[in-house]
């Protein structure tokens, strides 16, 4: 087994290779998320964290003296395909499920894999629907919307309280829970918007919803969508109208492909994510790998996939099997050793033992935490 750098014009021709060189394993791990679509860069980090603990893992013994492979498949964040991989992914036999990515696949897929008594650990997927609805199996090592919500309202409030605000959303899970969750604690707080509005995504023009912006009189946009397309495009062309807007988003925008596109409007923008791995001493030497072997940056989410494939494992080692119910009970009893810190799981399946989300700011081409 090898780790590549996904490209997602050929997952498709790949994925079939990888299944016919995975059903043999006595152990699979199924990677479920975005490889093709505007979500597809967030995608590609999830993958490729699953995809480099799984090989750290077999060059350090494999689990209970076992290798394991893995099955990676592609859901376009799309809900009808989630629900095709997810069936793959059964069909393969797979032991537990790395994704979804996107809060609406997580939340469609995760009723099948618990119906098949299959695992399933998000490192990205942050609507709190994924953990509400009460399935055993559903886990996630990052944090929850409610939480960021709150992190980015009091950063606005403490900032930029003298400010029209416009809030804006994409219509999907994620984004549209999310700007409704900081609009929430706004307005409890006596801060109104001055626009409520929603945009459609994967376009090359916003000119619609930034019509209802300058309208609006707003000076600061917090705005939501699973594609960092959009919130890059959408920065891009805003600040072409109104160079002096302060752009706040959310945790889909960690990774360089938001200042690729956004070009120098990407500078000065904020948005929330959980606090950056590649940081801590612990995933020194995972986060060096990445960069000298594999020529990559393990930005957003792809520590925080890494970091699911190790609980999974330690849980399975601490049960000493790969059943089901006894790495539930493993995983929801347990404190494990990640990239990410020492973390465990509530009665929910939500993660704890680290700090949710921060705020970061854009330069021209990296981002750093607001201090």
């Amino acid at each position: 087994m090898r780790i590549f750098l996904m490209n997602p014009i050929l997952v498709a021709a790949a994925f079939s290779l990888t299944l016919q060189t995975t059903l043999s394993a006595e152990t699979i791990v199924g990677i479920a998320g975005p490889l093709t679509g505007n979500v597809a860069l967030n995608g590609e980090q999830q993958d490729l964290g699953a995809q480099r603990a799984i090989l750290d893992l077999n060059e350090a013994g494999g689990l209970l003296g076992e290798t394991v492979d893995f099955v990676s498949v592609d859901d376009a964040c799309d809900t009808e395909q989630a629900i095709a991989a997810a069936n793959r992914l059964i069909a393969a036999n797979v032991s537990m499920v790395i994704g979804h990515l996107c809060s609406r696949t997580s939340i469609a897929a995760s009723k099948l894999y618990d119906a098949a008594g299959i695992i399933m650990i998000s490192p990205a997927s942050t609507n709190p629907a994924v953990t509400e609805a009460g399935l055993e199996g559903v886990f996630r090592t990052i944090g929850r919307d409610d939480a960021q919500a709150a992190v980015a309202a009091t950063f606005i409030l403490e900032n930029f309280a003298d400010h029209a605000i416009a809030l804006l959303h994409d219509g999907n899970t994620y984004g549209k829970g999310l700007v409704e969750g900081v609009k929430a604690e706004l307005n409890a707080a006596g801060k109104k918007e001055a626009l409520f509005a929603t945009f459609e995504a994967d376009q090359e023009s916003y000119s619609a919803v930034i019509a209802e912006v300058v309208a609006a009189g707003a000076g600061v946009i917090y705005a939501v969508s699973n594609g960092v397309n959009d919130a890059a495009l959408l920065t891009r062309q805003l600040k072409e109208v109104m160079p002096d807007v302060v752009m706040i988003s959310a945790d889909s925008m960690a990774g360089d492909g938001f200042s690729l596109i956004a070009g120098e409007a990407a500078a000065g923008t904020f948005f929330t994510f959980g606090p950056d791995a590649r940081l801590a001493s612990r995933a020194a030497e995972v986060v060096n790998s990445f960069r000298d072997e594999e020529f990559y940056e393990p930005e957003g989410y792809t520590l925080y996939s890494y970091a699911a494939v190790q609980a999974w494992a330690q849980a399975v080692e601490a049960a000493g099997t790969t059943a089901t119910p006894d790495v539930i009970l493993a995983l929801r009893s347990g404190t494990f050793d990640t990239v990410i810190g020492d973390i465990g799981f509530d009665e929910k399946g939500d993660v704890t033992g680290i700090d949710n989300f921060v705020m970061y700011v854009w330069g021209q081409s990296r981002y750093a935490q607001v201090e």
